[in-house]
């Protein structure tokens, strides 16, 4: 059974009489030649001495029109026996049928199959290749001798996956053979990751919709690569609107249906469109003989060879209808010139169109004398062979040793078709001509392919290039062998294609997938800070320890810089300058007081306690340097004990000096409104002795005590002595319990790690400078309740203005340290120490050192006395000597 013809004759549809066999139409030259390839073999096995000898091989050949309901109607005729098919219904006479050679694509066979497969009639196919066919359950007696489609879509999908495409689109044809490649094909790139862009099916009754719609499909998709499972007949139409639209930039893959097809590779202007094809075909053999087989055929033979001359050198060979053909031409031709002799030119006409039966095959140009690609043919030439040998097994069977019930054989005049059945699954041999060794493995055979590249000759003709090999038979790794430098691609460029929704997202970013689209479709997102890719086409992003951070192109973790305020930066070495040389002021300062250390000025107000803060400065002015550098844990527990004991000897040293003075301005305000009460009781004294009738003793006013200092220098040096000491014994339960310590702080800067010092414990921090706090604010206080002690060196107000400096830096400070990170942090502390120390400095000592070394005139106990002022506001002295003029005059008048 092979499908001579293409179709079957359009017939009006006629539900009101029986319906007869409808004829074919279209002929196929390759499927003719296949025709000739099986008399051809079965010439050779009757006419060889080694296989059949005591038997020849017969034949009946049925056209299946390449349709399901001829291969049909075929196949029950051959059960039948008749040309009347009567299903169940057995009317043959002479020789046996052995078995169906058959029956074209493998929706013909699939439908035969199942008729054949009740009776156990055995089948064997020559291209029915469709996987469904694997299934002995359903087709007990199918064979074939085209591998299994299985094996192509896999060698398909390896071809898409080795040169790295992952956009491409598919057509079927809309048979089985189309649908179940396709999808075989489809299942295998997907689960490697390959998107299908568009899926299109061929339909078996041509339709300009339904083919412009695919061409439509195919110019719209940005997929360079198209698939395509179908036959040489169904693709054809859509080669034409291919070719009509001009689409030439596509790549196409083809099944071995149409890959070696001469009907499409003769197409006029294919080379445009299907250029650079690559495809997989049968294995190619040639068949020595057969081509002077093929060009010695009898036009005469048969209905078949008739139709087939006719069709190729477009003559008829019936005189009959050539005669007929020429008579109608001359009436046509009389007719439109008017000529009233028609008649009896008609009588004279000379037949037109008739062959003469001696036309030269050799130089006819079409399918069925190319035998240069052999491939189908070449299974059509096993099958035949494959039955021979199957009958020789049978003929030869040695009675008791046969495969059947007691051993015995097979009549081979008289057998069940499930007795050939047995030998033809069996069936082992060499074929002929070409050395194969070929057999069944559970009806199929194995996947041996050649890949195959459409190109062009320098004389403009279509060649088809063996660039690889595919065997289903190899290992996983090595069942396709290709040579990509021999392929000559679409356009005739040498560069392999590049097909792809998105392209590649590189080392650094990852997928993003796009919404609604398949997963092939996908955006590259960059890596976000902390995060890198270092492989292509990466899904996430890989977070990068905690040490380390990612690079500018996110695609290697790199470690964090360690950053730290370091004593060899310039920032650094100016912080050491500026601690150095304000310890080396305040120790000068300290030098001008111990050489001045008798005179009053450094005296007044215990000079123990100047030196006791000048220390203290020294203290804060050196701690500051050891916040520089990498933090360890002795010179965290150093820097912030240092600078918490250094401002609290440093405040109560100030608070010391400070209480003394407001009690002094306590006692000079008690001097005031005891002089201001004498006044009064004077002047009303004075009012009553111009009286003469009133006498009024005014009593004296208590004499003030003329020691004004409360407070003795041991008791201020036992303050500033128990101040620090409640500081101490806090800091050295601070460093017992919960000691400051190194930390890494990677919170503050991602790409940085931050060598800091951690307090330990909030709670004692808070605790130890709020202590510092509380000193500050008494000093302040006591000094400010000074500030208008009256004197030539006003100390209460250089205190008032050194602890506003020393306020102003810190509440400046809480802004400036919680706005910036890093190193920084640490400068902003180490200027806030130096800055509030300078100021204490300035304003506490400038003005002494000034009198000491520029005025020391103004260095007498004189000048640092308090004074008060007088009733009329004028100084009048120091509070001493106020105190006695008072009480004398108070008394004297009395």
């Amino acid at each position: 059974m092979f499908s001579v013809h293409n179709h079957l004759a359009s017939t009006a549809s006629n539900t009101t009489s029986e319906p007869v066999s409808t004829g074919c139409e279209g002929f196929n030259f390759r499927a003719f030649r296949w025709t000739q390839t099986m008399l051809f073999a079965i010439k050779e096995i009757n006419a060889s001495p080694d296989l059949l000898p005591e038997t020849d091989l017969g034949y009946v050949i049925y056209d299946s029109c390449f349709t399901i309901s001829k291969a049909v109607e075929g196949t029950l005729t051959y059960l039948t026996g008749q040309d009347e098919a009567v299903p169940n219904y057995r009317c043959g006479s002479g020789p046996p049928l052995a078995a169906l050679v058959g029956a074209g694509g493998s929706d013909l066979s699939i439908a035969t199959a199942r008729i054949l497969g009740l009776y156990y009639f055995p089948q064997v196919s020559y291209s029915s290749s469709c996987s469904v066919l694997e299934s002995q359950f359903q087709f007990p007696t199918f064979l074939r001798t085209i591998p299994s489609d299985v094996h192509q879509s896999s060698a398909m999908a390896q071809v898409v996956l080795h040169f790295g495409w992952t956009w491409v689109g598919t057509i079927a044809s809309d048979d089985d053979y189309g649908k179940y490649g396709i999808k075989e094909f489809k299942e295998q790139v997907e689960e490697a990751g390959v998107c299908i862009s568009f899926s299109e099916t061929l339909p078996k009754v041509s339709s300009s919709e339904d083919i412009q719609r695919i061409v439509q499909a195919v110019v719209k998709s940005t997929a360079k690569i198209v698939v395509v499972f179908s036959s040489d007949v169904d693709l054809s139409p859509l080669l034409d609107e291919l070719l009509q639209q001009n689409v030439t930039n596509r790549t196409w893959i083809a099944s071995e249906a149409w890959v070696t097809s001469a009907a499409i590779a003769r197409h006029p202007g294919i080379q445009q469109v299907l250029g650079g094809t690559l495809g997989f075909g049968l294995r190619h053999a040639d068949i020595p003989g057969l081509q002077a087989h093929l060009l010695n055929i009898d036009p005469y033979e048969h209905p078949l060879t008739e139709e087939f001359w006719e069709t190729a050198f477009n003559c008829t060979l019936d005189y009959g209808r050539a005669l007929r053909n020429g008579k109608a031409r001359a009436v046509r031709a009389a007719l439109e010139a008017g000529n009233t002799t028609a008649t009896r030119a008609v009588a004279r006409v000379v037949p037109e169109g008739l062959c003469s039966g001696r036309e030269s095959l050799q130089h006819l140009n079409n399918t069925y004398t190319d035998v240069s690609q052999l491939r189908l043919t070449y299974s059509v030439y096993k099958a035949v062979y494959t039955v021979a040998h199957a009958l020789h097994n049978l003929e030869h069977c040695e009675p008791g040793k046969g495969p059947f019930e007691n051993g015995t054989c097979a009549d081979i005049d008289n057998f069940e078709p499930w007795q050939l059945m047995y030998y033809l699954k069996n069936v082992q041999f060499v074929v002929r001509h070409t050395g194969e060794r070929f057999e069944f493995k559970d009806g199929d055979v194995d996947g041996l392919y050649d890949i195959i590249n459409w190109q062009m000759t320098p004389a403009g003709e279509l060649s088809y290039v063996q660039v690889g090999f595919y065997n289903s038979t190899a290992p996983d790794n090595s069942r396709m062998t290709i040579n990509n430098a021999s392929i000559i691609w679409n356009n005739d460029v040498l560069e392999v294609p590049h097909s792809v929704c998105s392209e590649i997202c590189q080392p650094g970013t990852r997928k993003g997938i796009r919404q609604g689209e398949p997963v092939c479709c996908f955006d590259c997102i960059p890596c976000a800070d902390g995060e890198i890719s270092n492989t292509t086409d990466s899904r996430a992003c890989i977070q990068c320890s905690e040490d380390y951070w990612s690079n500018a192109n996110r695609d290697t973790c790199v470690p964090k810089t360690i950053e730290f305020l370091d004593f060899g930066e310039p920032l650094g070495i100016t912080l050491i300058a500026i601690s150095a040389f304000g310890a080396l002021v305040t120790i000068v300062v300290a030098g001008v007081f111990l050489v001045h250390l008798r005179t009053p000025m450094v005296q007044v107000n215990d000079a123990l306690l100047s030196f006791f803060l000048l220390f203290s400065l020294v203290v804060t002015f050196l701690c500051s340097i050891v916040f520089l550098g990498e933090p360890h844990p002795w010179s965290c527990m150093t820097s912030q004990v240092a600078l918490a004991l250094g401002f609290a000897l440093c405040l109560s040293s100030i608070m010391g000096k400070s209480v003394i003075l407001m009690l002094r301005a306590c006692a000079i305000k008690q001097v005031r409104s005891a002089a201001k009460a004498a006044a009064k009781a004077a002047a009303a004294a004075t009012a009553a002795e111009q009286s003469p009738d009133v006498v009024q003793t005014t009593p004296a006013p208590p004499a003030p005590k003329t020691d004004a200092d409360a407070l003795k220098p041991a008791h201020q040096r036992a303050m500033v002595v128990v101040c620090t000491l409640v500081q101490a014994v806090a800091c050295t339960v601070w460093l017992c319990l919960l000691p400051p310590h190194p930390t890494k702080n990677m919170a503050s800067q991602n790409i940085k790690i931050i060598l800091e010092c951690d307090p330990g414990s909030v709670v004692f921090i808070s605790c130890i400078f709020a202590y510092d706090i509380l000193l500050a604010l008494l000093a302040f206080g006591f000094a400010f309740t000074a500030r208008k002690l009256e004197d030539h060196f006003s100390e209460a107000k250089s205190i008032t203005f050194g602890m506003l400096v020393f306020f102003i830096v810190w509440i400046s400070f809480v802004p400036a340290y919680l706005s910036t990170r890093g190193k920084f942090m640490v400068a902003v502390q180490i200027f806030a120490i130096l800055a509030s120390s300078f100021g204490l400095l300035a304003c506490i000592f400038l003005p002494k050192c000034y009198v000491l070394l520029v005025k020391p005139e103004q260095n007498t106990q004189e000048q640092m006395r308090p004074r008060v002022k007088g009733a009329d506001g004028s100084n009048t002295g120091t509070s001493a000597s106020l105190t006695t003029t008072t009480v004398s005059t108070v008394s004297v008048d009395g």
